[in-house]
């Protein structure tokens, strides 16, 4: 069990927290300080079976800073943003035996437990 986890992001810790009271002991990967490799990530978004719009972090400044925002802008040109800038990356990510799940909100881990 994996979680890719930002200690400053409330919904990250929240779901960290839920893992824990249920016994569990997940490999905890601060993305931020150890990001995943481009394949890494298309893996991480194909077994969550959400696009790569589903996955970037809109909010964040550098989104609009790098016209992100731009629709004609493909899968490979935004998971290239991604790696380069992984405060991109929507968090939590955990990954279970039985999946992977973006865990927003925090219950949404209960479903790959």
């Amino acid at each position: 069990m994996k979680i890719y986890h930002n200690p400053r992001c409330g919904t990250s810790r929240t779901t960290l927290q839920l893992l824990e009271e249920r016994g569990h002991k997940p490999e905890v990967i601060e993305y931020l300080k150890t990001p995943p490799t481009r394949e890494e990530l298309v893996q991480l978004i194909r077994d969550s079976g959400l696009t790569v719009r589903q996955i970037i972090r809109s909010k964040e400044p550098i989104y609009q800073e790098l016209g992100l925002d731009d629709l004609s802008l493909d899968d490979d040109a935004l998971i290239d943003a991604i790696v380069a800038h992984p405060i991109l990356m929507n968090r939590p990510i955990v990954v279970t035996d039985k999946g992977t799940r973006l865990c927003r909100p925090a219950t949404e881990v209960e479903a790959i437990l």
